[in-house]
């Protein structure tokens, strides 16, 4: 919930986005065998739960924005989901260069990579 994480491969067919596969294997190792709490915000249209998920009280949502391994979702939050937070992450990712970023003006959005390829 909050964020949008670059796109990984589907197949030969349709070929990942840049930082899906790290993106992917970033929130692996923050997660992976690990204990967390979930903040649910209901499902979407797909059916899938749209959550933050915390370990220790750290938001791991954020973190993937933070380290630029996700942008902050473009669009509108459920209530109670406290996006300037999200924002001041991503800027600050930005600024700096980190992850997504890095790639400067050959950087894509998921939303329009998703519209693009599929």
């Amino acid at each position: 919930m909050g964020i949008d994480a670059p796109e990984t491969s589907k197949g030969k067919r349709k070929p990942g986005q840049p930082f899906g596969r790290k993106a992917e294997k970033h929130l692996a190792a923050l997660v992976l065998n690990k204990i967390v709490d979930i903040k649910g915000y209901g499902s979407d249209r797909y059916g899938r739960i749209l959550a933050e998920i915390y370990i220790d009280d750290k938001n791991i949502n954020l973190e993937m924005v933070k380290t630029g391994y996700a942008e902050v979702y473009s669009g509108r939050p459920p209530r109670g989901l406290y996006m300037k937070e999200y924002q001041k992450a991503e800027d600050w990712a930005r600024g700096s260069g980190q992850g997504i970023w890095s790639q400067g003006d050959k950087y894509t959005s998921p939303a329009l990579w998703r519209k693009l390829k599929m």
